[in-house]
């Protein structure tokens, strides 16, 4: 299973019979660079309808993936758990989905906007992952301190950080840095894409900062 970062909350997982699968695929947006995406998908996975994460009308005609239980699509089993985008109970920012799945024998779990600390039967939800896709930039979302007790409870074999200020993001949110912090395992990919197999998953946690591919 390949992982691209995109950019902002957006990856492209692909399978290793050629499935893919796009995250909150992000459209035109104040502040945001990126250049569009203009990749094929089979199934595009939303956490929330903003325009940062559900802006794009992505190629290949997929199956679009939103909102809370269990779904199916090519195969795949997605379970979409109910969280929010504010810490007030989405009365700010309203709802947002974080999602778990699995490819290839590799269990993925992306955060979408989650704005709050989870709570135990949450965390029980998630179950085990192998691959955490969670935003750390803060002011919209989760910030650095809340990102790190989040991987402390969740305990995944790898953690992809998301939705951070960069070069081609200018919202008002902190760099990856923040959450980088004082922490060991953290490897610098100058790429966009990693490959992940099961049997080749770090025994220790370890944080794999990507470079936007777009």
């Amino acid at each position: 299973m390949k992982v691209k970062w995109l950019g902002h909350s957006s990856f492209m997982i692909a399978s290793d019979k050629g499935l893919r699968i796009i995250t909150d695929p992000y459209g035109a947006y104040p502040d945001l660079y990126y250049k569009p995406i203009e990749e094929e998908a089979d199934i595009v996975v939303v956490s929330h309808r903003h325009g940062d994460h559900f802006g794009a009308r992505i190629k290949g005609n997929p199956r679009i993936i939103t909102g809370a239980g269990r779904k199916e699509a090519k195969g795949i089993e997605f379970r979409g758990l109910a969280t929010y985008h504010d810490a007030s109970k989405g009365r700010e920012r309203g709802p947002n989905t974080v999602f778990c799945f699995a490819v290839d024998g590799v269990r993925i779990c992306h955060l979408g906007d989650l704005g709050h600390q989870l709570s135990e039967s949450e965390v029980a939800d998630i179950g085990q992952v192998d691959v955490l896709m969670i935003p750390v930039g803060g002011f919209y979302t989760i910030d650095a301190a809340e990102a790190t007790q989040i991987c402390g409870r969740i305990k995944p074999r790898v953690i992809i950080p998301m939705h951070f200020r960069n070069d081609r993001c200018a919202f008002p949110i902190a760099r990856v840095d923040d959450f980088l912090k004082g922490k060991a395992n953290v490897k610098r990919v100058d790429a966009s894409e990693v490959e992940f197999k099961p049997e080749e998953l770090p025994s220790a946690t370890e944080i794999v900062v990507l470079q936007p591919a777009l």
